[in-house]
């Protein structure tokens, strides 16, 4: 049986973490509370938390602070939720551009910031992507950079290793075109299909009839390994 997440709630309103506590607990989760940025990093030094939810405004130092100092500690993984009082489009942006993955602002309804955790959660505890992909006689190793037939390695480009790289992520899923060329130099979608185009003539045994690289109508590409 899988372990319950273990959430860290900081806030300095004991009433708020007390009923934060209880209720996630009632949902099934390990709960741990801290009252200050200061007891917390204690914690976040000696235990691991799947989820840590901060407030904001805090005595002392803020709950900004301290998750920039999370991002630069051996927790920089950990998802965080921001609870504050103030609905600020000012305050959310400094929230997620210091690494925030959701934002709730108070008063909130407790039914919401569960379905909000569990939905972190999701999100941060997919499969780890193989470490090699297998497609017909070559093997692509992500975090080497390498395709293989053999002994023999085949030349990629810096465009076509970064798709390749993104495919393989989610071997078996479609990549919407538009977030491939986000997440790659291509820039664009029409460069996206130019470089899969060109993968294709390296991997697939007949790339008129892709079994590999297929095209998902209406969406973007998917990668289908052996």
């Amino acid at each position: 049986m899988k372990d319950p997440a273990h959430i860290l709630v900081v806030d300095d309103d004991d009433r708020i973490r007390d009923l934060l506590k209880r209720f996630l607990a009632r949902e099934g989760y390990r709960v741990t509370t801290a009252s200050d940025a200061a007891s917390a990093r204690r914690m976040l030094s000696s235990m691991a938390f799947d989820l840590a939810i901060l407030d904001v405004m805090m005595p002392g130092e803020d709950g900004l602070s301290l998750l920039a100092g999370m991002r630069e500690g051996k927790q920089k993984d950990t998802p965080v939720m921001l609870l504050t009082a103030r609905d600020q489009a000012s305050d959310r942006i400094a929230g997620l551009k210091t690494g925030a993955d959701d934002y709730l602002p108070k008063p909130f309804e407790p039914e919401e910031l569960a379905l909000r955790c569990a939905a972190i959660l999701r999100r941060s505890q997919k499969d780890t992507p193989p470490e090699e992909v297998e497609m017909s006689g070559l093997v692509f190793n992500a975090a080497r950079g390498e395709l293989r037939e053999g002994d023999k390695r085949i030349r990629l480009t810096d465009a076509e290793l970064q798709l390749l790289t993104v495919l393989a992520a989610k071997a078996g899923e479609p990549v919407d075109r538009e977030d491939l060329a986000a997440l790659t130099s291509a820039g664009m979608e029409r460069s996206v299909d130019v470089q899969v185009t060109r993968l294709r003539r390296k991997i697939e045994p007949n790339p008129r009839e892709p079994i590999h690289i297929q095209t998902v109508r209406g969406i973007g590409y998917r990668l289908m390994p052996d």
